[in-house]
């Protein structure tokens, strides 16, 4: 089989934000697979953005920024553009490599981010983050969301501050069709790029769902998702080796070519 054609007959679920599941839906089908996209994740402006913008005001205040996301970085670098120019001396710090990707379309080029996998957890290792003495870090997030990365820098001697800029939530999705097409044998893997999604995901489809989800594959670039999984009872979890779009794509290749459907 041809590189291009390596998922033909393979129909490949995504559950990303509908914003951020285009190119992988593109590199799906340009592999011969077909994406269906089942956003399980909405993103939203916050409701009240005063807050956001009375931080960004004070952004001079801070030593470190660090975005969790790329959402983190559009909701808010668009309104720091309006508001103000962005302060020189700020360290800048992303938890994934798509977060820094999005970070460098608006110029910000010096970019911490994990060496190995991209979470808060890899994030903490790196040296720049260990001695947090006295600094003030603002964290870029959606509302509420993990805090790990806040305390673990509080416990290293840093005060923090979150800048809520986006707002997650589930959406309200009929499920009927998607069923009808998964209880013929017509889903042959679902790709999942957060718990929160996952969690979604399992409400949205229902018990019927949930059992179809069970022994369908199930790919995701992150440890933490993978364990999330194992907990809900997913019996064909798939950790692609790198994250991102060409981690997820290489991912669906080789196990669609070693296992078919």
């Amino acid at each position: 089989m041809t590189a291009s054609k390596q998922l033909a007959g393979i129909n490949i679920l995504v559950t990303r934000p509908i914003h951020q599941a285009t190119l992988l839906a593109e590199g799906i089908h340009a592999s011969g697979g077909n994406p269906i996209l089942l956003p399980v994740l909405e993103i939203a402006d916050v409701a009240n953005i005063t807050p956001l913008i009375d931080l960004i005001k004070r952004l001079d205040e801070f030593d470190w920024a660090v975005f969790v996301s790329p959402n983190a970085v559009t909701k808010s670098m668009d309104l720091i553009a309006k508001q103000r120019v962005f302060p020189p001396h700020l360290k800048i710090a992303a938890v994934g490599k798509s977060t820094a990707n999005t970070l460098r379309k608006y110029g910000v080029n010096e970019v911490l981010i994990p060496i190995e996998r991209f979470d808060s957890e890899e994030l903490l290792k790196s040296r720049e983050l260990q001695n947090m003495g006295g600094k003030r870090v603002v964290i870029f997030r959606g509302n509420g969301g993990r805090t790990l990365l806040g305390d673990t820098l509080v416990q290293r001697g840093a005060y923090i501050e979150y800048a809520e800029c986006y707002l997650r939530r589930k959406p309200d999705i009929d499920s009927a069709p998607l069923l009808a097409a998964w209880s013929q044998g017509e889903i042959h893997g679902v790709i999942i790029t957060s718990s929160e999604g996952l969690h979604n995901l399992f409400d949205i489809i229902g018990k019927l769902g949930q059992q179809l989800l069970k022994v369908t594959p199930v790919f995701t670039a992150h440890e933490r998702i993978a364990q999330v999984a194992k907990e809900l009872g997913l019996e064909k979890i798939v950790k692609v080796a790198c994250a991102g779009d060409e981690g997820l794509l290489k991912g669906l290749h080789i196990y669609f070519q070693t296992m078919g459907r």
